[in-house]
């Protein structure tokens, strides 16, 4: 795989996010600091959040490492509603600004329906919805002010096709893309766009715990290219969806998934 170093430079391209600002929620591990490295890496200030600050201050290291990036990082638990007030405060004061809005952070229950108990559904719809559009709301004034603004939210190939025990993770995936389309609605005649990433299977921990190889395999197998992603191979979309290159791209469904979904057999 090639390294940061010997990329081709994105300064200067419509890739460029060279004065812009990002948030990025579960920002310290995953696809969410690999997409943190890729916005600053075009330039952009960055700030990550996820519930743990040593993962954070390591994150923001790595992040940051052989670049002149200013990257910022903020504790909070966003299965908490004032924390998550709490984060967009202290993210448009950490660099004045929040110009594009990555919801990536979430949390994965696997339960039976019969199984499933009412924290944990409240949970999950807080962490995996209410949380970005509570961010959204908070800091799309300051995006309509400049009449330009990034809204990507991190959904899910379960959205479309969940799998056993992932009722309530796919409910949540689902309704994040509604609220998708009625962002880009109210918020597109203000230069301000709003658009979903579904992912498929990643190498990252969320997925990977608790499946075992033969599992792992198996889901190798259900996609085109026969192999899970990397997170690295996120970014482009991520960095399309975050730039003027994807200005006219929005309310739309973006599936990242080796093929997952267009494979019958």
């Amino acid at each position: 795989m090639t390294s940061p170093a010997e990329r081709p430079s994105i300064r200067g391209s419509a890739f460029d996010l060279s004065g812009r600002a990002a948030l990025v929620t579960g920002g310290s591990r995953g696809l969410g600091k690999a997409m943190a490295r890729g916005f600053a890496e075009a330039g952009a200030d960055v700030v990550i959040a996820s519930r743990h600050e040593d993962e954070l201050r390591a994150a923001a290291e790595e992040i940051r490492s052989g670049l002149d990036a200013r990257v910022a990082h903020v504790a909070a638990d966003l299965g908490q509603r004032p924390e998550v007030a709490r984060l967009a405060d202290q993210a448009l004061a950490a660099f004045g600004r929040i110009d594009i809005l990555v919801n990536d952070a979430g949390i994965l229950p696997i339960d039976p329906l019969l199984e499933i108990r009412d924290e944990t559904w409240d949970a999950a719809l807080q962490v995996n919805l209410t949380s970005g559009f509570a961010l959204a709301r908070r800091l799309s004034p300051g995006m309509i002010a400049r009449r330009w603004g990034r809204i990507v939210q991190i959904s899910s190939v379960a959205a479309e096709a969940a799998g056993p025990g992932q009722t309530v993770y796919a409910t949540t995936k689902a309704a994040m893309l509604a609220m998708v389309r009625g962002l880009a609605l109210e918020l597109g005649p203000h230069g301000i766009t709003a658009n979903s990433i579904l992912p498929g299977p990643f190498l990252t921990e969320m997925p990977a715990t608790g499946l075992s190889e033969e599992a792992r395999l198996e889901i190798s197998r259900r996609t085109i290219l026969g192999r899970w992603g990397e997170p690295s191979e996120i970014v482009g979309m991520a960095l399309l969806l975050a730039s003027d290159a994807g200005s006219y791209i929005t309310g739309a469904e973006l599936v990242v998934d080796g093929g997952m979904l267009a494979r019958l057999y």
